[in-house]
């Protein structure tokens, strides 16, 4: 307890041995005076010292002394001059310091009692009111303005914090994206390209004639997944990388045909089904939609040994629903792995929600989502 209360700062050393020069000089110079005058002129400046860590009792203090001096001093044999330094730092403290209302409102009460006792008691004349009450004024105002550059930094740094916080969750959300992107174009077009190199050899040796189209199939699923992942890590470029040139905006809702047609040349029999006048989607909702329809078909080739699969699309109001079934195995039990995890993301994102249920046979993934 002893240690923390000598510790304080230099600047609060050098305000109180300043104020305390010159309170106690003016007192006690050229003329001796009593003890507990000397006494209570200490009390006017040594507590300043502490005035930050208990502003409250550090003002009691100095304003008390302050007010006993200021009347005991004309009861002295010499003109002594009482100068209420100590008074005024303790004010301006006061004023740039945060407090309650009521703390706030016990201390301006109370130092107004004190000043109004200092002045009327001793019967001090006009102009002493007016230069006392002229320098309280000033100090709490500057005080005052302390108080409030101090907040406006404040307020600046939890600005900023709030910035970095910010562009560390853009970033954080971005490389969401980035990752839900490429895993949905790496594992369609490579479960696309490993089911058509794995029928090649028998096309090759039983239907030759179809040989051509099935490498033809193979290179049109890696042209795609190329372009879509250019585009993806082109959002990884620094700004002062050159511009990709097959950059483009990523597929939507309309990419659908060209999506069904790779899910048929990998064996499966693709259909679909629009129902409803379609509306106008956000581009959020559209990327979200065909990579939900994306990953399902690629769940479909690569793990649910299906013979078909349709897609159907249902545009009512302010809600499109999306519905992806296949007549695969299906299972009891619904196992979420990376994919099925980042479409609920990506649906939920967007404000949708979606609803993964086995079939009889089969899977069936709905997307429910907003348009506009």
């Amino acid at each position: 307890m002893r240690v923390d209360v000598l510790r304080v700062r230099r600047a609060d050393v050098a305000v109180a041995a300043v104020v305390t020069v010159l309170t106690v000089t003016p007192a006690l110079v050229p003329y001796v005076q009593p003890w507990w005058f000397v006494t209570l002129v200490v009390l006017m400046s040594v507590p300043v010292l502490w005035r930050r860590r208990a502003i409250l009792t550090t003002g009691t203090i100095v304003g008390s002394a302050t007010t006993l001096a200021a009347i005991a001093a004309t009861s002295l044999p010499q003109s002594v001059l009482v100068l209420p330094y100590g008074m005024l730092v303790c004010t301006y403290t006061f004023a740039a310091a945060d407090l309650s209302r009521v703390r706030r409102a016990t201390g301006i009460a109370g130092a107004a009692v004190g000043v109004a006792v200092s002045l009327v008691v001793p019967r001090e004349d006009f102009e002493t009111y007016r230069y006392v009450v002229t320098v309280i004024v000033a100090a709490y105002a500057f005080g005052l303005g302390a108080r409030a550059r101090r907040a406006e930094r404040e307020a600046v740094r939890e600005r900023e914090r709030r910035i970095v916080e910010e562009r560390a969750a853009a970033v954080a959300r971005e490389r969401t994206r980035i990752a839900r992107d490429m895993h949905d174009i790496v594992t369609h077009s490579v479960g696309l390209i490993l089911i058509q190199a794995e029928t090649g050899p028998l096309v090759v040796r039983d239907h030759p004639e179809k040989a051509a189209a099935v490498f033809e199939s193979i290179a049109a699923a890696g042209r795609d997944a190329v372009g879509q992942l250019r585009l993806i890590l082109g959002a990884l470029r620094g700004p002062d990388s050159p511009p990709e040139p097959t950059r483009g905006p990523q597929p939507g809702l309309g990419a659908l045909p060209g999506l069904l047609d790779n899910a048929r040349r990998a064996g499966l029999a693709a259909s679909a089904e629009v129902r409803g006048e379609p509306g106008q989607l956000s581009r959020g909702v559209d990327v979200a939609a065909y990579r939900m329809v994306q990953e399902s078909v690629t769940n479909t080739i690569r793990h649910a040994a299906a013979r078909a699969v349709h897609v159907g699309v249902h545009w009512s109001g302010d809600t499109l629903r999306i519905e992806v079934a296949d007549d695969g195995r299906g299972a009891r039990e619904v196992r979420e792995g990376y994919g099925m995890i980042g479409m609920r993301e990506r649906v939920e994102a967007c404000g949708g929600r979606l609803v993964v249920r086995p079939g009889g046979p089969g899977f069936t993934v709905t997307a429910i989502l907003p348009i506009g």
